[in-house]
C-alpha cells in the first residue's frame, strides 16, 4: 500500500507562533518519566495540532507523526501508516512490521503492534508517537488496536494524540495510574496576553488593549475565532463597530467571518477557494481539473503566502488542504449553491484521481457527488485490488453506498459483496448475492468501459472472465459450510465444466472440493486421491505455496485413514520442499510447521512438535494461510494438554475457535469437542455435559461428521459410568461402519473407548481384548498420545496388558513426562513460576508470551494470578518481592 509522505511529517509553520510555554512546560521534555498518553482534547479549532507541535519541536524526543483522515478508520491502512511514520522517525524499524501488512491475507493487530513494541523498546531515548486529529477514527479495530499499543508501551515512548472527543480508551485507568496527562480546551484557550500577542504582533493588528479583551471575550479564547476575527478586523476604519459587531455562538461567527473573508477576496480567489473545497488535499494540477482553470499552483501559493487556511502538507509545496474549519464553512457555502455544480466539480476530482491511479479517492468523489455508474465502474477496478490486500471495510461501504439496483445489475460488484460475505461468515448473505450475480450475468449487460488503469482494468477483466466458474466454487462452499456434501459436489462438478483443460487455477480450486466433498461423506481413499489431483492442478498453475500448503489437507485425511506415520512423511517432504524454495518463506510454510506439530504430538515426540510451533511463531501470519490460522492453537492446546497444562489447553481452543473460519474445510474435529474431551479429563463433568446437550449429540447419529462428537459423548458416559452398555454397542458399530470404509484412525478411537467402557463395568478381560485391537492397529501406524491422553484408567489398562504395544506406549510416556509438580510456597504454579523467572529479565511481555508459545493475552491472565498471590500490582514490585522470597 503506498503511504502519502505528507501524512507523516509535523506540519510546518509558515509563521510566528504566539509562545505558549504555560503549555508546552506542563509536557513531558524527555528527561524524565513518559507518561503512556499525552491527551490533547478539544473541539475544532483550539490550536490542538499547534500546541502539539510546539512541544515536539522543544523537547528532545524523537517523534513519529502521523496526520489521521477518515480513510485511517480502516484498520490495515492505519497499522500501514502507523508503522510508517514510526520508519520515518527511526529507518531501522518497521522492516518486518512492513512485509506483514503488504501481505495480501488477513494480519492481526497484535502480531504487528507486538513486534513493532518489541523494536521501540529496543530505541535509545525517549520517543512519542503523535496521532493527529483522531477523532476521525470511528471503528472499533483500530481503537482496539491503540488500546493495546497503550498497554504494552515501554516506559521511554508516548503516544500523543488531538482529538475533539474523547477517544474510547481507557482513559480512566490511565489517569488513576498516574499515566495520562490532559490538555483540555479550557487550557487552551488563549489568555489576553496570548490574544494580545497573536493579534498584534503575529497578526500585526495593532489594536488596543481593550478591544483585545473584548475579541479575547467574545472567542472564549478560540484560537481559530481569533484568527478569523483578525483576518475581518484587517484594514478596517472602525475597530469599535467591529468589534461591538463581533458576537455570537462559534458557528454564527464563523458563518460571519467566512463571509467577510470571502467578501474581502476577488471574485476569482472567491471561486477557487469555493470550487476546491470539495478536496480534502490540494495540488495545482488537481485544482486545475475541479475548476477547470490553470493557475492552481499560484493560487495557492499565494493564498499560503496570506495566511488564507491554507496548511501545507510537504516542504515542496506541492501539497496544501484547507483549515478543517475553513473549508467545512467553503462547503456549506458552496452545498447552498445547488447540488448540480457541487456534483461535477466531484465527478472532475473522481477523473483526476482515476487517471493518476488513486482509484479509493475517485471512487469517494464519485460517490459524493452522485455519480453512480462512474462510481460502479471505479469500484470494479478499483476491488480487486483493494481485496488483495484485505481492505474489506472500504469495500463494504462502498458497495452500501451504491444504489442496490446498479449492483443488482453488475455481476462483477455482486460477486465482491459475496466474497466480502465469506470473509465474514455471512453464509447467507453469501448464498443471496451469488444469485444476483448470477442474475446480472444471465441479463447481458453492456460490457464494462475500456477506460481506467490498463492493470486495474486487466484484474477486472479477469475476474469477469472467470466469474461463472468462481461463482459454482462459492456455491460449493458454502454447501459445504452447511454440510451437504451432494450439493458441494454437484457445484464443484459444475464449475470443473465451465472451464478449459488449460485453466488448471479453477480446475484445482473445483477438484478440491470434490475431494472435501468426499472427505466430508466419511470416503477418505476418494478424498485423498480427488485431493491429490487439485494439488497437482494448483501447481500447473504455478502456485507453488499452495500446492505445497494443501499438503495440510491430505495429511489430515491420512491421519484419518489411521497412518499418522505417512502424514508425517507427507509433511516432513513438503516442509522440505517449501523451505528449499527460494526467496521469502512461502505463504503455506508456517501451516506444514503446525500439521507437523499436531502429528509430532501424537506420536509424542513433544519437544520436537514445541520446536515446529515455535518456528511458526517466528514465521509470523506472513506464512500462514487465513483459513488455517486456528489449526496453530489447535496443536498448541495438543501439545499443552500432553504436558498437563489443562486449563492452557482449553483457553487455546477457545483462541482456535475464535479464529474458525467456516466454508473451507470439512468439521471432522470439532473444536468444541476437544474442548469437552479435556474438561472430561479435569472431571468436570457438568461443562461436558453443557456441551452435549447445546450441540445435540447422540450416540445414534450416523453420519461421518459426527464421529468424533459422539466418541467424545461415549468417553462423557463412561466418566459418569452411565449407560455403558450403549457405549460398548456405538463404539462396536463405529468400528465396523468406519473399518468398512477406510477410517482407521476412527476404529483405533472407538476401540479405545470401548476398552475404557468394559473397564468401567468392571470386565477387565473385555477391557484387555478391545485395548489389543487398538493397540495392534494404532501403535504400529504411529499412535501413543491417543492412549495417553486418557489418565490413569487407560495407564493401568496397558500395564495389566503387559504386550509389545503396550510397552511401546509408556515407554512414551516415561520420555516425554513433564517433571513433577511439587507445592510451590505463595501458591504459585510451576507455569506461573516459570513466567516470574521471566518477568525478571529485560524481555518485553510480547517476547515472554513468545518464549513461553503463548498469547499476549494469557500472559497477562497468568501475571495477574502471579500479583494477586504477591500482592503487588506491578511487574518490577513482583520481581522484588520474588527475590526477597528466593522463588527466583
Amino acid at each position: 500500500m503506498a503511504v502519502l509522505g505528507t501524512k507523516l511529517r509535523v506540519p510546518l509553520s509558515r509563521r510566528q507562533l504566539v509562545d505558549r510555554s504555560r503549555l508546552t512546560d506542563r509536557l513531558p521534555t524527555g528527561r524524565g518519566q513518559m507518561p503512556r498518553l499525552v491527551l490533547v482534547a478539544a473541539p475544532a479549532g483550539s490550536g490542538k495540532t499547534t500546541l502539539l507541535t510546539q512541544w515536539l519541536a522543544a523537547g528532545d524526543v524523537r517523534t513519529a507523526w502521523l496526520s489521521l483522515d477518515v480513510a485511517d478508520d480502516d484498520l490495515r491502512r492505519f497499522l500501514t501508516h502507523l508503522v510508517a511514520s514510526v520508519r520515518v522517525a527511526s529507518p531501522e524499524v518497521g522492516v518486518e512490521e512492513t512485509a506483514l501488512l503488504e501481505d495480501e491475507r488477513t494480519v492481526r493487530a497484535e502480531d504487528v503492534l507486538a513486534v513493532l513494541v518489541d523494536e521501540l523498546d529496543a530505541l535509545s531515548g525517549p520517543t512519542v508517537i503523535a496521532l493527529d486529529d483522531y477523532h476521525v477514527i470511528d471503528g472499533a479495530e483500530v481503537h482496539e488496536a491503540v488500546a493495546f499499543l497503550l498497554d504494552n508501551l515501554p516506559p521511554q515512548v508516548s503516544v500523543a494524540m488531538t482529538t475533539r472527543a474523547d477517544p474510547p480508551l481507557a482513559l480512566s485507568r490511565l489517569r488513576a495510574r498516574g499515566e495520562l496527562l490532559e490538555v483540555r480546551a479550557a487550557d487552551l484557550r488563549f489568555t489576553t496576553a496570548e490574544a494580545t500577542a497573536f493579534l498584534n504582533d503575529v497578526m500585526g493588528l495593532g489594536l488596543e488593549p481593550e478591544h483585545v479583551a473584548a475579541l479575547e471575550r467574545r472567542t472564549e479564547g478560540w484560537a481559530t475565532g481569533l484568527q478569523l476575527a483578525a483576518l475581518s478586523a484587517a484594514g478596517t476604519a472602525d475597530p469599535d463597530g467591529f468589534v461591538d459587531a463581533f458576537a455570537g455562538s462559534h458557528r454564527f461567527v464563523l458563518d460571519y467571518l467566512v463571509d467577510e473573508v470571502l467578501a474581502g477576496q476577488p471574485a476569482d480567489v472567491r471561486s477557487f477557494l469555493l470550487d476546491t473545497s470539495v478536496l480534502d488535499d490540494l495540488c495545482g494540477p488537481l485544482c486545475d481539473a475541479v475548476t477547470g482553470r490553470s493557475d492552481g499552483q499560484q493560487v495557492l501559493e499565494a493564498l499560503e503566502r496570506a495566511n488564507l487556511f491554507v496548511v501545507p502538507l510537504d516542504d515542496e509545496r506541492q501539497w496544501w488542504r484547507y483549515h478543517h474549519l475553513f473549508g467545512e464553512a467553503l462547503r456549506a457555502r458552496l452545498t447552498a449553491g445547488g447540488a448540480e455544480h457541487v456534483g461535477r466539480l466531484h465527478q472532475h476530482a473522481a477523473d483526476w484521481y482515476a487517471e493518476h491511479d488513486r482509484l479509493p479517492d475517485a471512487v469517494r468523489h464519485a460517490l459524493a457527488g452522485g455519480y453512480v455508474h462512474q462510481a460502479a465502474d471505479l469500484v470494479e477496478l478499483a476491488v480487486p485490488g483493494m481485496r488483495q490486500r484485505r481492505e474489506d471495510r472500504a469495500m463494504r461501504e462502498w458497495l452500501r453506498a451504491l444504489p442496490e439496483d446498479v449492483v443488482r445489475h453488475r455481476p462483477l460488484l455482486a460477486m465482491h459483496l459475496a466474497w466480502a460475505r465469506l470473509s465474514e461468515g455471512d453464509l447467507d448473505g453469501l448464498d443471496r448475492w451469488l444469485d444476483v450475480a448470477e442474475a446480472a450475468l444471465e441479463s447481458q449487460e453492456a460490457p464494462p468501459p475500456s477506460t481506467g488503469p490498463a492493470t486495474a482494468r486487466a484484474a477486472r477483466d479477469q475476474d469477469l472472465a472467470t466469474l461463472p466458474a468462481m461463482v459454482e466454487v462459492y456455491r460449493a462452499t458454502v454447501a459445504q459450510a452447511r454440510g451437504d456434501v451432494a450439493a458441494t459436489t454437484a457445484h464443484a462438478s459444475r464449475a470443473r465444466d465451465l472451464v478449459g483443460p488449460d485453466d488448471h487455477f479453477v480446475l484445482g480450486a473445483s477438484s478440491g472440493f470434490l475431494g472435501l466433498a468426499a472427505w466430508a461423506a466419511g470416503d477418505l481413499a476418494a478424498a485423498a486421491d480427488t485431493f491429490g489431483e487439485a494439488a497437482n492442478h494448483i501447481r500447473a498453475a504455478g502456485n507453488v505455496a499452495d500446492g505445497l500448503g494443501m499438503t495440510v489437507v491430505l495429511a489430515e485425511i491420512v491421519r484419518g485413514r489411521g497412518r499418522p506415520d505417512e502424514a508425517r512423511r507427507l509433511l516432513e517432504h513438503a516442509l522440505a520442499a517449501a523451505e528449499s524454495t527460494p526467496g521469502p518463506p512461502l505463504s503455506t510454510t508456517g501451516d506444514l510447521h503446525v500439521a507437523l506439530a499436531e502429528v509430532l504430538v501424537e506420536q509424542g515426540s513433544l519437544a520436537e512438535a514445541e520446536s515446529h510451533l515455535r518456528t511458526v511463531v517466528e514465521l509470523g501470519e506472513r506464512a500462514s494461510l487465513i483459513e488455517n490460522r486456528h489449526r496453530v492453537h489447535v496443536a498448541r492446546a495438543a501439545l499443552l494438554r500432553a504436558r498437563g497444562d489443562l486449563d492452557a489447553a482449553v483457553t487455546a481452543l477457545g483462541e482456535a475457535q475464535a479464529l474458525l473460519l467456516p466454508g473451507y474445510f470439512p468439521d471432522v474435529r470439532p473444536i468444541p469437542a476437544l474442548g469437552a474431551r479435556i474438561r472430561i479429563a479435569q472431571d468436570r463433568l457438568d461443562d461436558a455435559r453443557t456441551w452435549a446437550s447445546e450441540h445435540r449429540v447422540d450416540l445414534g447419529d450416523a453420519t461421518y461428521l459426527g464421529e468424533v462428537d459422539r466418541l467424545t459423548l461415549a468417553r462423557l458416559l463412561v466418566a459418569e459410568v452411565d449407560r455403558l452398555d450403549d457405549v460398548v454397542a456405538a463404539t462396536e458399530r463405529i468400528a465396523t461402519e468406519a473399518g468398512a470404509a477406510g477410517r482407521g484412525g476412527s476404529v483405533v478411537d472407538a476401540h479405545v473407548v470401548r476398552a475404557l467402557a468394559h473397564h468401567a463395568k468392571g470386565d477387565r478381560d473385555a477391557a484387555l481384548s478391545a485395548l489389543g485391537e487398538a493397540l495392534e492397529r494404532g501403535v504400529p501406524a504411529g499412535y501413543r498420545r491417543l492412549y495417553l491422553d486418557e489418565g490413569a484408567a487407560m495407564v493401568e489398562l496397558l500395564a495389566a496388558h503387559g504386550g509389545e504395544h503396550a510397552t511401546t506406549v509408556l515407554a512414551a510416556a516415561a520420555r516425554e513426562e513433564p517433571p513433577p509438580r511439587s507445592p510451590q510456597p505463595d501458591g504459585l504454579s510451576e507455569r506461573e513460576l516459570e513466567v516470574l523467572r521471566l518477568l525478571a529479565t529485560e524481555l518485553t511481555g510480547p517476547e515472554i508470551a513468545q518464549r513461553l508459545f503463548v498469547s499476549l493475552n494469557t500472559l497477562r491472565t497468568h501475571t495477574k494470578h502471579i500479583f494477586t498471590k504477591l500482592d503487588v500490582n506491578t511487574r518490577r514490585a513482583a520481581v522484588r518481592r520474588a527475590a526477597e522470597r528466593e522463588l527466583l
